[in-house]
């Protein structure tokens, strides 16, 4: 006899429909075998499938059994699809109707003892299952809260076998899993950090309110103990809360890596990502036989910090360049293609020198000059070409460190940033941009006018500090979200002269 069940496998984040066709027949000897491009945990899904039957009470046919895994032409990977063959051998034998499991997707991995394991991706095969117009998707009970925010979709979520096929003959009534998605945005936006508990670096703060007000990559250059990554782990915390399709498409990534939580609905937080150092560039932005999110990907509609920024591999930071301008990767193939969405806050920290103690009064620096130059020429230019900011972190004198009083909290500066935003959403809204860090040059010359005094500064910065066109651009966009922040519709003098002040390097290498 044969039976369809419908499932599916992921290509990148986005969910396909596969057609688990089961054929059963007593002619010859017994044979299990499985066509369709599965690949080693898809074809050991036999073995898992076998014993879970028998030790739930149900009888392994002793038959001729074909899987077929439609469209054959896709690669199937994963034990997502120990569940629909197993439903589908059942089906096959008769011991449920074909009907009853008709206009369902099923996916989850079987235990030997027949309970249900989660999978990744549940998220994509929702939206895929919503899609496609099915009446509900069957899947691992911990997996459930996941694939329920898709909503127009019934999501059941199962523990065991045994209780599904009780649920598909009807001898088990299931209701399906329903949540609040406004109640779970806000439950789950809940930041641990907050820029309260960092003392003193108070021009360095508000370098981070600029930089999260128009989006800007940002550079910290400190000595050791001055706080980069502590300030750095605290920017998401005064980023705008993320809409419900930010939440929905980060959540998305993260699934189909199994990074979501048991029993988590959504990450309603912004990613931060810290990958150390040694980090390869197919981490960095994904790939490998199966080419799978990396960092830059994960980070997204977040921030990705790269602490010691001068120790990471060039060729990493090389292939940065085009994720952080275009917002999204590309991961090509000789069969296929491949994007992840990669938008992202880029923050790195670095040392002004290798010992850490240039231009630190307190430490006598014991590098040589040409050390110096060889140890920030690490870091490519090209790649400085796409950080809006660079600022000094100082180290942190006692009498801030020992100061009672809590700084600002990140909800006080978040509102700064919010409104600054929304500012910058209406301006751009015709030009399918939503942040100052995203303008072209025809936006610049549109939205970014000067007064006469403030092209008098900018001008006299740039014939006595040597600033390139590179360094031109970015003091005026930068500027643009200091007037956004000031709530100021031309930029004037004090806004340039702040820009110029977070171009460190250009004014170090004039």
């Amino acid at each position: 006899m044969l039976s369809k069940v419908l499932s599916a496998t992921l290509i990148g984040i986005d969910a396909h429909i596969v057609e688990v066709e089961v054929d059963i027949t007593s002619r010859g000897l017994p044979h299990f075998s499985m066509v369709g491009l599965p690949d080693t945990a898809v074809k050991e899904s036999k073995d898992r499938v076998k014993a879970a039957l028998k030790n739930t009470g149900f009888n392994f046919p002793l038959k001729q059994i074909t899987v077929n895994l439609a469209p054959a032409d896709i690669k199937k990977e994963g034990s997502a699809f120990d569940l629909p063959i197993a439903i589908g051998i059942v089906t096959a034998e008769g011991f449920i109707e074909p009907r009853s499991v008709e206009g369902y997707m099923l996916s989850g991995e079987l235990s030997l003892d027949g309970m249900i394991k989660p999978v990744k991706g549940a998220l994509s095969m929702a939206i895929k299952a919503k899609a496609r117009g099915l009446k509900g998707i069957i899947i691992p009970r911990e997996n459930a809260r996941e694939a329920a925010v898709v909503e127009g979709i019934d999501v059941y979520g199962f523990e065991s076998l045994p209780e599904l096929i009780g649920f598909f003959r009807g001898e088990d009534k299931k209701t399906p899993i329903r949540i609040d998605i406004t109640k779970v945005m806000r439950e789950n936006s809940v930041y641990q950090d907050d820029f309260m508990d960092v003392k003193g670096q108070e021009h360095v703060k508000r370098a981070l309110e600029v930089a999260a007000a128009g989006s800007h990559n940002i550079l910290m250059i400190g000595p050791p103990g001055s706080g980069k990554t502590m300030l750095a782990r605290r920017i998401p915390t005064i980023l705008p809360d993320m809409t419900f399709e930010e939440a929905l498409e980060t959540t998305r990534i993260h699934s189909v890596m199994g990074y979501v939580g048991s029993g988590q609905s959504l990450i309603a937080t912004r990613p931060f990502r810290s990958p150390h150092h040694t980090v390869s560039d197919v981490a960095m932005v994904g790939g490998g036989q199966v080419p799978k999110p990396g960092e830059v990907s994960l980070a997204h509609n977040g921030v990705l910090f790269l602490d010691e920024l001068p120790e990471f591999k060039r060729n990493v930071l090389e292939v940065l360049r085009q994720p952080i301008e275009d917002g999204v990767v590309t991961i090509s193939r000789a069969v296929s293609s491949i994007t992840y969405p990669a938008s992202i806050m880029l923050v790195c920290a670095m040392n002004p020198c290798p010992c850490g103690y240039f231009g630190d009064p307190r430490h006598q620096c014991t590098c040589t000059p040409s050390q110096i130059h060889r140890y920030r020429q690490k870091v490519s230019g090209p790649l400085l070409d796409r950080i809006d900011i660079h600022v000094d972190v100082p180290a942190v004198a006692y009498k801030d460190l020992s100061n009672e009083l809590s700084g600002e909290p990140s909800s006080a500066i978040k509102q700064r940033v919010q409104r600054a935003r929304e500012i910058q959403i209406e301006r751009f809204k015709k030009d399918g941009i939503y942040s100052n860090a995203k303008m072209r040059s025809r936006h610049i010359k549109k939205y970014c006018s000067l007064k006469k005094e403030a092209r008098e500064i900018l001008e006299t910065a740039m014939q006595r500090l040597g600033l390139s066109a590179r360094a031109y651009t970015r003091i005026l966009k930068v500027s643009r979200t200091i007037a956004d922040l000031a709530g100021s519709e031309l930029i004037e003098a004090e806004h340039i002269s702040e820009a110029i002040q977070y171009r460190s390097l250009d004014r170090e290498s004039a």
